[in-house]
């Protein structure tokens, strides 16, 4: 229902293809995480598309994405977040679903930038073969005993400036698992502002500011890793704020 929603607004969006998106890979970028409701998003879309194009991949502008995610049995990689580590790293499998593509991902946040370096894979694995294993050492330069902890899906919008070299996604439907523990976020949206260096004079930015919403550092990994294993596994009393906030976004049309 709300994919279907968001579809109906998108019409009125100009076409971006994946091969145009070349241009605005920006794998070395700094991000700006907002989140806010599905609500704000219907609100919001008309006036965006004065400035960004949406992505169009095989007939459709709302893609879906999976990710497995890896840390090691301490959670080094969640801890480093929370303890506001400025050099750290995430790892994990995605698969671009429409267009059917896997890689196994890593994404180094290092003094505020965000770099992301990527292999293409056969598809999704529980187990890191020698190929995997080298590839992650050399980025991370360390060895780590790394094994999957956490499932992700979600629907992206990827819209990308027309007049300014960004691009914006917009996550929603956003589910977490593992095991029998499942825990959904239908009506969060994150968005998140990729550019190559922070840039306040963006629509997005000015949007944000209109409607009184502030950028907000937390990532679906570690709100994915504090609802399934929190409890049980890991310390996160600097993102529990955060986290309820998140909820109140989630459950006030749900």
């Amino acid at each position: 229902m709300l994919k279907q929603q968001f579809v109906n607004i998108l019409n009125n969006f100009e076409p971006i293809t994946l091969g145009e998106m070349d241009a605005v890979k920006l794998m070395n970028r700094v991000d700006t995480k907002f989140a806010f409701s599905a609500e704000n998003l219907q609100e919001l879309l008309p006036e965006l598309s004065k400035y960004y194009k949406v992505f169009e991949i095989n007939g459709t502008r709302i893609p879906s994405y999976e990710s497995l995610y890896f840390d090691d049995d301490n959670f080094t990689f969640f801890n480093d977040h929370h303890n506001g580590k400025m050099n750290r790293f995430k790892v994990r499998f995605r698969n671009y679903v429409e267009s059917n593509l896997y890689f196994l991902e890593i994404k180094h946040k290092f003094k505020g930038r965000t770099e992301k370096e990527r292999i293409s894979v056969d598809g999704f694995t529980d187990f890191l073969s020698q190929k995997h294993t080298e590839f992650i050492q050399l980025t991370l330069q360390d060895k780590m005993n790394l094994r999957p902890c956490l499932w992700n899906s979600f629907h992206r919008i990827t819209l990308v400036g027309r007049e300014i070299n960004e691009r914006l996604t917009l996550d929603f439907n956003i589910q977490f698992k593992w095991e029998n523990e499942v825990q959904d976020f239908e009506n969060l949206i994150i968005a998140e502002l990729k550019q190559e260096r922070p840039d306040r004079s963006s629509p997005f930015f000015s949007v944000m500011k209109k409607e009184g919403i502030r950028p907000y550092r937390l990532s679906k990994y570690c709100l994915g890793s504090i609802e399934i294993h929190g409890n049980e596994k890991l310390k996160y009393n600097k993102f529990k704020k955060k986290i309820l906030k998140l909820k109140m976004i989630n459950d006030v049309n749900a």
